[in-house]
């Protein structure tokens, strides 16, 4: 039952677990990959800056040796200088020995004097130069190593500043919950998916509407989430299906045991539907199925129009044993069913299960019938019933017969040949109104309750 329903929810699953899976990882290799090259960048960086202060060092040591080469010429010069003072020296002594003294004593050594300052200005222009060379030397070496770390660094600023895209924030993010042991579910995961999705549950004959509520409460429920990958991708989209549909399957839920119970009895159940879609085999089966929980009933044959009609319930009340009430082929269809409901109270029988004539929402005479039915007996519950494998078109009767009658839950017929469940997805959702029952045969006790926890783990199940 709904096989094909399941096998396309569950490739669904498979899709995002393994795309959201296959792009984390992706993300992780970009983001080692980017961690060793930003590893690698700035040790470059400092081999640069260590060969560059190595070339400014050599060079700054160039300079003081060319520097104090020059220092030790001048200072030679200066000796040489010295040396010829004092052989003047010495000849202005010997002058004064021998003869007449040109100029008196105290003169000489203002020569003396004089001669040296005009040698040393050279000397000491010279030991100037070569004191300033060491010390701009000395600044170049401590300024060069700050200026390129600073470089360095504000290249990487900037460089990093223009990486921070939100396809980059998008991978990181990724790469991040990866290490962790963890997956990020994108849009960008699920877009192609959830187009699968889409066309695969309206092909499996589930309402637009209720498609598309189907999918926004998976979008809702996916994007950005994380899950440690010990629960597994799949887990999470399982939970997201899950929550999903059992949203939409589950409108107007109520227990319909418990409401039989606490009604007061009779109770009076009304059967609508268009013809041949099983009603009748219906009544038959929940004659059997209260039977079992304990409770009496009795049939009424309100299809009063159709040939044959009063024949079919008959052999099924003989087989189960059960009082049929009828009336003649064109009676009144409100009466028969009165009439079923006073013979219940007599007999203190507990439920009453009335068959009506197969119509369609645009017979008006037949939706009329429903209409004084209602305002004579006053049924507790009004029930539809249609085939499960007539999809969409199931779907929309139901519409238009809740429009027309205000029916109260629904009951599917041929469940197990439906493979599609698109119906049974639907249904719920489009009239307000809950599934009931499901028939799986064609015998009496072919019927289950429909419960909609039951019905999302079948669909989410491993396919057989």
């Amino acid at each position: 039952m709904f096989d094909g329903l399941k096998k396309k929810l569950n490739s669904f699953r498979k899709d995002v677990e393994d795309t959201a899976e296959e792009k984390a990882e992706a993300a992780a290799e970009d983001a080692e990959a980017d961690a060793e090259a930003e590893l690698d960048e700035p040790a470059a960086d400092v081999a640069d800056a260590e060969a560059t202060e190595t070339t400014a060092t050599e060079t700054g040591s160039d300079a003081v040796e060319t520097d104090t080469e020059t220092a030790d010429a001048g200072s030679e010069t200066v000796d040489a200088d010295a040396d010829a003072a004092d052989a003047d020296a010495a000849a202005v002594d010997t002058d004064a020995g021998n003869g007449p003294v040109a100029e008196p004593p105290g003169d000489t050594s203002g020569s003396q004097a004089t001669a040296r300052s005009e040698t040393m200005p050279d000397s000491g222009t010279d030991e100037a130069a070569a004191d300033d060379v060491p010390e701009a030397d000395d600044d170049s070496e401590d300024d060069v190593p700050e200026s390129l770390a600073s470089d360095a660094a504000k290249a990487a600023l900037s460089k990093e500043a223009e990486d921070d895209s939100s396809s980059n924030a998008s991978r990181l993010k990724r790469a991040a919950a990866f290490a962790t042991g963890k997956v990020v579910i994108e849009e960008e995961d699920l877009e192609d998916p959830l187009w699968e999705l889409e066309m695969a549950l309206l092909q499996s004959d589930v309402e637009m509407q209720v498609a598309e509520e189907i999918l926004d409460t998976i979008r809702e429920k996916l994007l950005g989430e994380t899950r440690k990958q010990v629960n597994s991708t799949g887990q999470l989209v399982s939970e997201a299906l899950h929550d999903a549909l059992y949203e939409v399957i589950s409108v107007g839920q109520f227990d319909f045991d418990q409401r039989i119970a606490e009604a007061d009895k009779p109770v009076t159940l009304i059967f609508t539907g268009i013809n041949g879609v099983g009603k009748t085999t219906t009544i038959a089966k929940l004659a059997r199925y209260f039977e079992k929980q304990g409770y009496s009933t009795v049939l009424a044959n309100g299809d009063t129009y159709r040939a044959g009609a009063n024949e079919q319930i008959r052999e099924h009340a003989d087989a189960l044993d059960k009082k049929l009430i009828s009336h003649e082929q064109g009676g009144d269809p409100a009466a028969v069913i009165y009439d079923a409901v006073e013979y219940a109270e007599a007999h203190d029988i507990d439920i009453v299960l009335g068959d009506t004539a197969g119509r369609l929402h645009t017979s008006n005479d037949l939706m009329a019938q429903l209409e004084k039915i209602d305002r004579v007996v006053g049924p507790d519950l009004t029930i539809f019933v249609d085939e499960a494998v007539a999809g969409q078109d199931a779907v929309e009767r139901a519409r238009q017969f809740n429009d027309a009658a205000a029916i109260d839950g629904a009951i599917l017929t041929k469940a197990d040949a439906d493979s599609n469940g698109g119906a049974a997805i639907s249904i719920a959702y489009v009239t307000g109104k809950p599934i009931l029952f499901l028939g799986v045969g064609q015998g009496y006790d072919h019927i289950e309750r429909f419960d909609p926890e039951a019905m999302v783990d079948r669909l989410l199940g491993e396919e057989e």
